[in-house]
């Protein structure tokens, strides 16, 4: 593995090609311009039989330089490093910084590449075995090293540290929060990493040699020894995660969204719950406390479950009293109105004939 140091001074961890991978690339890359420049070349010579022979000759030389200096060049550029070769092999040109290359850079390896693959490819043989990275004669001029892109599941897990137990954590909580950690050199990190992530590579005693001379060191920077009974490669793996927390909240804090552990919102004050240790070691502190009286989130450990508070009966509110039945008043009795008895009719007696007026006239009889 290749550790390259960027502009940012960020250690990058590469891995570089070798000569078997790299011959076999540059050997498809060849097999496919020669194939190329052989037809061409024959579609030219019928075509363009009629000029005269040097000219032809010129022509023909053209073309070779094109197919085996100019066109790698032009691959190489557009493509970022990846030719036809490395492609299927999953390899790729880089700069020595780690960026992706140019033209300039394409160019240099492509006239180098003359010299290198020009005497059997003895020169970039020769080079290639005694460069620690495994460089040829293009590579140091152009400032290029060529990287394996595609890598096996093991490669992949390769570096990664292991996460420590919750329950470590938990005990370790408080005195972690509490380290001061800018006295530790990005060297004795970065053994730290590579000691933690191939851990489960090495022998046990001499891994935990290892972890021990790491760990007296780690301690004699920061202030806090190793606790009794505790592994040194836990120790080392428990401050590398609490360093990995602060760099991402400091990242958080400056893309201004909100870290684990920072309150959004203030809330009620609650009583902090207790963290029991379930091994020997010494006696936890009371983890940090947010201003809503919950406990900071620390990386890698479970927020601790709490038992669910009591709610107060709720006591429902009595029901509106039904207003008053209409009292209904009883019809008033009738009484029957006396029956009136007709006064009675005097008989009526028949009328006397008109008496006659006193004259000497009578009427008929």
């Amino acid at each position: 593995m290749s550790e390259l140091v960027t502009g940012e001074a960020v250690v990058l961890g590469l891995r570089t090609a070798r000569l078997p991978s790299r011959a076999l690339a540059r050997l498809l890359d060849a097999v496919v311009y020669m194939a190329a420049y052989f037809f061409v070349s024959l579609a030219v010579v019928l075509g363009l039989s009629s000029i005269e022979g040097a000219a032809g000759d010129a022509f023909v030389i053209a073309l070779m330089v094109f197919f085996t200096v100019l066109l790698p060049v032009m691959v190489e550029t557009l493509s970022h490093g990846r030719s036809l070769g490395k492609m299927a092999l999953g390899l790729r040109v880089v700069r020595t910084d780690g960026g992706p290359i140019r033209f300039r850079h394409a160019l240099v390896r492509g006239l180098v590449g003359v010299i290198d693959f020009g005497l059997m490819a003895m020169p970039a043989v020769v080079v290639s075995l005694f460069s620690e990275q495994g460089r040829r004669l293009g590579d140091i001029f152009a400032g290029t090293l060529v990287i394996r892109e595609r890598l096996p599941q093991s490669a992949r897990s390769h570096g990664a540290v292991p996460p420590v137990p919750p329950h470590v954590m938990h005990m370790l909580g408080a005195d972690l929060v509490a380290l001061d950690l800018s006295a530790v050199p990005d060297g004795l990190w970065l053994s730290m990493r590579q000691l933690l992530g191939r851990m489960n590579e090495l022998d046990q005693p001499v891994a935990a040699g290892l972890a021990d001379r790491l760990a007296a060191d780690l301690a004699a920077r920061i202030g806090w020894p190793v606790p009794h009974g505790l592994p040194s490669m836990v120790y080392l793996g428990a401050v590398t995660m609490e360093r990995q927390r602060r760099e991402w909240e400091r990242a958080a804090s400056a893309y201004g969204t909100p870290a684990y552990g920072v309150p959004t919102h203030a809330g009620p004050a609650q009583a902090a719950p207790m963290y029991l240790p379930t091994q020997a070691g010494p006696t936890p502190a009371a983890p940090p406390q947010q201003p809503n009286g919950k406990p900071v989130r620390v990386l890698g450990v479970p927020q601790p479950v709490q038992a669910p508070q009591p709610q107060p009966a709720v006591v429902a509110p009595p029901a509106p009293a039904a207003p008053p039945a209409p009292v209904v008043q009883a019809a008033p009795v009738m009484q029957p109105e006396p029956v009136v008895q007709p006064a009675p009719v005097a008989p009526v007696m028949p009328s006397q004939p008109p008496q006659p007026p006193a004259g000497g006239f009578a009427p008929p009889a």
